[in-house]
């Protein structure tokens, strides 16, 4: 029994591994680079964006990477631990 859901805990963590890596890619570079820290000037479309980014297909990225970290450090875990 423990060897089968090794198994199937497994495959689930490739399938992980492969969106990560798919939905990190997907995301924007930061434009501005180290300009951001000498002070970039921001004009009102670039607040209103950041007001309502978590609504946008970014924000849907960020939240996704969120979870697939975290599901991929809980499996990681798990298939660690010996049973």
């Amino acid at each position: 029994m423990a060897a089968v859901i090794r198994t199937i805990l497994t495959v689930f963590f490739v399938i992980d591994c492969i969106a990560l890596t798919a939905v990190v890619l997907m995301q924007k570079g930061k434009e501005q680079g180290l300009g951001a820290i000498a002070g970039g000037m921001t004009s009102a479309s670039d607040s209103y964006w950041e007001k309502n980014k978590g609504r946008s297909a970014e924000g849907n990225l960020k939240r996704a990477t969120r979870v697939m970290a975290v599901l991929f450090i809980v499996i990681a875990v798990v298939l660690n631990m010996k049973f």
